[in-house]
C-alpha cells in the first residue's frame, strides 16, 4: 500500500492503519529495535509501541516520508528502553560502544534552554553528512543511526573491519573538527 494511504488511514483512525504499517514496515522497524535492543521481544515491544506513537501523532501530524517517520520514533523509543534497562547496571554492546564514540564529538546537555541548540546542531551534522562521500555516510549511519556493529558493518558493506574502524574514526573527526568549526564544540 501507497504512504500517502497509509497516512491517510491514521487520519481517518482506521485500525487497519496499523496492519497495513506493519505489513509495509515492520521489518523495517524491527531491524532498527533489534539492532539496539539485540532481544526479540524487546525489539517487538519498541515496535508495538511505536505504531502506537504513531497513532498518537497522525493526527495532527502528517508524515512526509513515513519510513522516516516511523524509524525516528522505532530508534527513540528503541534508545529510551534499552536506557531504562541499562541504567543500573551499564554493560557492554553496541548502543553503549557507538555512544561512547559519538560523545567526543557531541556533548549532550538536556537543559531546556539548550533544545534550539540542540535543533541546529542536528542540521549541522545533517549538513555535514551530505558532504561525505556515500561510502562513508553509509557506514556512519549504519553504526550511529542503525547502531550495528563493526562486523555487521563490514560483512554488509563488504569492507574488513579495520577499514569500518578506521572510516568511522576519521569520520568522527571530520565531524569534530566541523562542529569546531561552528562552534558548536
Amino acid at each position: 500500500m501507497d504512504d500517502e494511504l497509509i497516512v491517510q488511514l491514521y487520519w481517518n483512525r482506521s485500525e487497519n492503519a496499523i496492519a497495513e504499517t506493519d505489513r509495509k514496515y515492520g521489518a523495517y522497524c524491527n531491524s532498527i529495535a533489534y539492532g539496539i535492543l539485540q532481544n526479540k521481544e524487546d525489539a517487538e515491544e519498541s515496535v508495538s509501541d511505536t505504531y502506537m506513537d504513531a497513532w498518537n501523532s497522525m493526527p495532527p501530524h502528517r508524515p512526509s516520508i513515513l519510513a522516516t517517520f516511523l524509524g525516528k520514533i522505532t530508534r527513540r523509543i528503541s534508545i529510551d528502553r534499552w536506557r531504562s534497562m541499562t541504567r543500573v547496571k551499564r554493560g557492554g554492546g553496541e548502543v553503549a560502544l557507538a555512544l561512547e564514540e559519538l560523545e567526543q564529538c557531541v556533548a549532550g546537555d538536556h537543559s531546556p534552554e539548550q533544545v534550539i541548540e540542540k535543533q541546529e546542531l542536528a542540521n549541522e551534522i545533517n549538513r555535514f553528512l551530505d558532504t561525505l562521500p556515500i561510502p562513508e555516510r553509509r557506514v556512519f549511519l549504519a553504526r550511529y543511526w542503525y547502531m550495528d556493529s563493526v562486523q555487521e558493518i563490514a560483512a554488509h558493506f563488504r569492507f574488513s573491519q579495520s577499514k569500518v574502524m578506521s572510516m568511522l574514526f576519521l569520520t568522527r573527526n571530520k565531524l569534530r573538527r566541523q562542529l569546531e568549526k561552528e562552534g558548536y564544540l
